[in-house]
């Protein structure tokens, strides 16, 4: 009995914390503390000013009397917010940072409309920002004052007026005489003007660059008065007739017009003051397409590497968001960009910082080593093999790339290409190679070629993509760098244009890696406000080493207890969420009148949509999925009807899919799947059967493994050897960007509309408690009891399936418990209390 009561009791205890709980997480709860602090603001704002008029009458009394003291007060306030507003606003003034704390103020309207959801602050920024000015302010006008105060001090006999204000309070005054103590007034000056420097640095990131352009534009002009001398001086060497004596006595910008218009062969070059990307020219500037030749003609072709960066750059600032020029006439739109100028979707991280190329491995010099000996050899042997089924050659060349050499022949007139093609095993066995592939005719060329592995194969590191120039200088909206090419260049291609990318292949032959070169490929182009990542990973470690930057790129659902999605469970949930995602942004880009989601944020940052009525700034959503296959056996069509419906409409929304899978089997890559992934990647695959699959032809069964692949976009088919990631440097890339400032949260999906949902209780209106579930009543009061309608919390606390958890969601929607869906918000919970839910169970029954 006596367990049984102190179990009971427990409940009760765990019961009414979680209800305590409840009662703060509230957002009705956050909505009235922060209207009582909004009022509280306005009502100190409106007794502040009211000082300015008021404050010598009231301050005798006010000054001897508590702001706590509720008794009967014999004075006659003449403060605008009566007795309370001029016993508050005489302390602030005379107790605190006089004028200065209106910025304190300032922050409390800021962290009143945080709570009330009407605006979203960064509240620690705002903080220190506020904090910074109210110090900053009361400190300069104290010692602006301070010639005022030498006044009237001596006008008094040496004592300050009691009805004197001090402009900065008691805490500037202070600060003050320990300034001019310690470092006198020039000193004090110095001392002032550095910390506006640093305050206004806290406030935008623009003051720096603007103070460096100021400084330069100084030195520039400098330079242009010292050329103007010299030139003025050598014409006066020249010959001293009175035309050279009179252009001394004319004015500087008459100099400067002479000078730019009669000295044409020595211009003063401006000052480019843009970042530049710095190109080793000691180390490609010679090294252009290298033929070697052998006595009998055989040309050898050197793929040169691509330029890459000669300095590592320790920390990029991402680039501002600019305006674009505006064609559509919106006179509104053009004056509140003049006024308020480009929204920028950056500026909650705005002190965000690009990962830095020290995180990623520099192997040993890529620069390709001939061996003329393997060269030669293997073009004898080609050369000897097609000689026995009587085909001639014309012509051979070969061009060297990092694992892989590409021989191209021309045979003599009036050979058949399928009589080479159909050599290709012939030429495997006397080359002694893991696999060859023959592309017959290579495309707008016309030879053959015949790719052969090379003995010595070198690393592609994916240093040596990022630092590249062709990636560095993109303008890809999704770049994705996958490797380099058999001519050694930088192999790149836009998600966003492709739109989805299938990605196939053997167990161990590089897929993880790849999938891991694409994401640090974005990761190192786009800000946290521009790309959402949604990763799912069954595997449960493939991508779990993502998940320190969930606050900065990772979409979830509401609630969701793992950034990472590992429970297929979850994955439906996830899948049919960001359906809902889709329409959505459709509709949004319907009320727009824009095409696509890029026209649409254009418009967005140009202020041409009004954020009051649901328009927001779009980022990028790419869904990554690991293990495609293991879905498709689990969940089967649950999983492949919403991936086919985003494959097919999202592309012009901004959403885009990257799936992966190691059986490239008819059942998994199904015809519905092919037919919206026009992208693909093959890595090696163990028969011909597979790589028809992925690729609708041969080629990915003769690929030799460790990160070779063919990509497919149309009819073109490219080979690649994939750059290598290791796992060391993705974890410096996500801690670098997690210990960075994030958002508050993940980046929240839509609540998802369950399959069966519209009519809750069976379809009919009327139904009673006997056609409910079973969990419903339970649903019911763990909602009330948490105060948040969301299908994830009654999923993950009965362990149960999505679709049940929607329809209890939807028969708690039918009961009047909780409200319809709001996006990617809770649904709003009608009632308030057990007693509430207890009248709904009757009527019910």
């Amino acid at each position: 009995m006596t367990k049984k009561t102190s179990a009971s009791s427990k409940d009760a205890q765990s019961e009414n914390t979680s209800k305590f709980q409840a009662f703060f997480k509230s957002s009705a709860t956050h909505y009235i503390f922060g209207l009582f602090i909004l009022m509280f603001a306005l009502f100190a704002s409106v007794a502040m000013v009211s000082f300015f008029f008021t404050g010598t009458v009231d301050h005798d009394w006010a000054r001897e009397t508590s702001l706590f003291h509720f008794g009967r007060i014999d004075a006659n306030s003449q403060n605008w917010m009566g007795m309370r507003g001029a016993i508050l606003s005489d302390n602030l003034m005379h107790d605190w940072f006089g004028i200065a704390n209106f910025f304190l103020l300032a922050f409390l309207v800021f962290l009143a409309l945080h709570l009330m959801k009407a605006r979203y602050v960064n509240l620690f920024r705002t903080f220190v920002i506020c904090t910074a000015l109210t110090i900053w302010t009361s400190i300069a006008l104290s010692f602006a004052f301070l010639i005022f105060e030498k006044i009237v001090e001596p006008a008094t006999n040496g004592e300050m007026l009691e009805e004197f204000i001090y402009i900065g309070g008691p805490h500037g005054k202070i600060m003050r005489g320990w300034l001019i103590d310690n470092l006198g007034i020039p000193g004090t000056i110095l001392a002032i003007l550095l910390s506006l420097i640093v305050v206004l640095a806290l406030i935008s990131s623009k003051t720096i660059p603007f103070l460096i352009n100021l400084t330069a534009k100084k030195a520039k002009e400098k330079k242009d008065d010292d050329d103007l001398d010299s030139l003025e001086n050598r014409h006066s060497v020249a010959g001293n007739d009175p035309q050279s004596q009179k252009e001394k006595k004319t004015s500087w910008w008459q100099k400067t017009f002479k000078f730019s218009k009669d000295v044409d062969d020595d211009p003063i070059e401006p000052i480019d003051h843009k970042p530049k990307i710095l190109v080793e020219d000691d180390t490609h500037k010679e090294k252009p397409f290298i033929p070697q030749s052998s006595n009998d003609g055989f040309e050898i072709v050197i793929a040169p590497d691509e330029d890459t960066l000669s300095t590592v750059e320790t920390g990029r600032a991402f680039p501002r968001t600019k305006a674009t020029n505006n064609t559509d006439g919106d006179k509104e739109g053009d004056e509140i960009l003049k006024e308020l100028g480009p929204f920028d979707p950056t500026l909650d991280l705005s002190h965000y910082q690009l990962p830095m190329l020290d995180f990623l491995k520099r192997y040993e010099s890529n620069d390709t080593v001939i061996d003329m000996d393997e060269q030669n050899e293997n073009k004898n042997r080609i050369i000897t093999t097609l000689g026995h089924y009587n085909i001639p050659i014309k012509n051979i060349k070969a061009t060297v790339g990092p694992t892989i050499t590409l021989y191209e022949i021309v045979p003599e007139d009036g050979i058949r290409i399928s009589k080479i093609k159909n050599l290709e095993d012939d030429i495997a066995m006397s080359l002694r190679a893991e696999g060859i592939r023959i592309i017959a005719p290579m495309p707008g060329k016309g030879t053959i070629g015949i790719e052969v592995p090379n003995k010595d194969k070198k690393i592609v590191s994916m240093y040596s993509i990022i630092a590249s120039k062709k990636y560095q200088e993109s303008n890809y909206e999704l770049p994705i760098a996958l490797g380099k090419t058999i001519t050694n260049e930088v192999f790149m291609v836009d998600l966003a244009k492709m739109p989805h990318l299938l990605v196939a292949g053997a167990t161990g032959q590089g897929k993880s890696v790849g999938l891991n070169a694409a994401i640090t490929s974005l990761l190192y182009k786009k800000h946290p406000a521009e790309l959402k990542f949604v990763l799912v990973d069954p595997k449960m470690v493939e991508f779990s080493i993502y998940s320190t930057i969930e606050k900065h790129f990772l979409a979830t659902l509401p609630d969701a207890e793992k950034p990472i999605i590992t429970d297929f469970t979850k994955v439906i949930a996830t899948l049919n969420s960001l359906t809902t995602e889709m329409d959505d942004r459709y509709k949004l880009l319907e009320k727009a009148g824009s095409r696509n989601v890029k026209e649409y944020n254009e418009k967005f940052i140009n202020r041409r949509l009004n954020p009051m009525k649901g328009h927001r700034y779009m980022p990028y959503i790419v869904v990554i999925i690991d293990e495609f296959g293991d879905l498709i056996m689990t969940a089967g069509k649950e999983i492949e009807l919403p991936i086919a419906r985003i494959a097919q409409k999202a592309r012009a929304v901004g959403m885009h899919m990257i799936i992966a899978t190691q059986r490239p089997t008819t059942n998994i890559i199904t015809g519905t799947i092919k037919a919206n992934f026009p992208a693909r990647v093959a890595f090696r695959v163990t028969s011909a059967i597979d790589s028809r699959t992925i690729l609708d032809g041969g080629g990915a069964n003769q690929l030799i493994g460790r990160g070779d692949l063919l990509f497919s976009q149309g009819s073109d088919l490219t080979r690649v050897q994939c750059a290598f990631v290791d796992t060391p440097e993705v974890e410096k890339i996500s801690q670098f960007i997690g210990n960075q400032q994030g958002y508050p949260t993940t980046y929240p999906l839509p609540e998802p509309i369950a399959e069966g949902g519209g009519e809750g209780f069976g379809g009919s209106n009327a139904a009673g408690i006997e056609d409910l579930d079973p969990l419903f009543e339970e649903s019911a009061r763990l909602i009330v009891i948490h105060q948040q309608g969301s299908t994830s919390l009654i999923q993950r606390k009965f362990s149960i399936g999505y679709n049940r958890a929607g329809r209890l969601m939807d028969q708690l929607e039918k009961a009047g418990i909780v409200g319809p869906t709001q996006g990617s918000k809770p649904r709003e919970v009608y009632i308030q209390d057990e007693a509430g839910l207890e009248r709904i169970f009757s009527d019910l029954k």
